[in-house]
């Protein structure tokens, strides 16, 4: 299974973005999925992650509020809605899945990523 991210771009403070991460070749109905972003010159943090049925998201302290994480199985898809967007959010973002269980965080556990997408937010 390969995943792609996609949908970002430059945006003002204050505005908002869609990301989308497609898989493909094989299906991640199975697999919890997750959003992780690094910003320039820092380390790759965890942003959000929803479980493989949707039942439950969850969220880093920052981004609660301003950013939903979604999905749709049927289209073999993740997708991450950004509003309110601050300098702060600039960074690539990454998509994640994983089939461990339980509400993961590190990037150690998860096995299948996607390529990055810039997200630049202008003050």
């Amino acid at each position: 299974v390969q995943l792609q991210a996609s949908g970002g771009g430059l945006v003002q403070a204050g505005g908002s973005l869609r990301l989308s991460c497609q898989a493909s070749g094989g299906t991640v109905s199975g697999h919890h999925m997750a959003w992780f972003r690094q910003a320039p010159g820092k380390e790759r943090e965890f942003v959000g992650r929803i479980s493989r049925n949707s039942a439950s998201t969850y969220y880093k302290d920052s981004v609660k509020g301003r950013f939903t994480i979604s999905r749709s199985n049927l289209k073999n898809a993740m997708y991450l809605q950004m509003n309110s967007l601050e300098p702060a959010d600039t960074a690539i973002y990454y998509c994640a899945a994983t089939t461990v269980v339980g509400l993961r965080v590190s990037e150690s556990d998860y096995h299948l990523w996607g390529q990055g997408t810039l997200v630049t937010v202008s003050s």
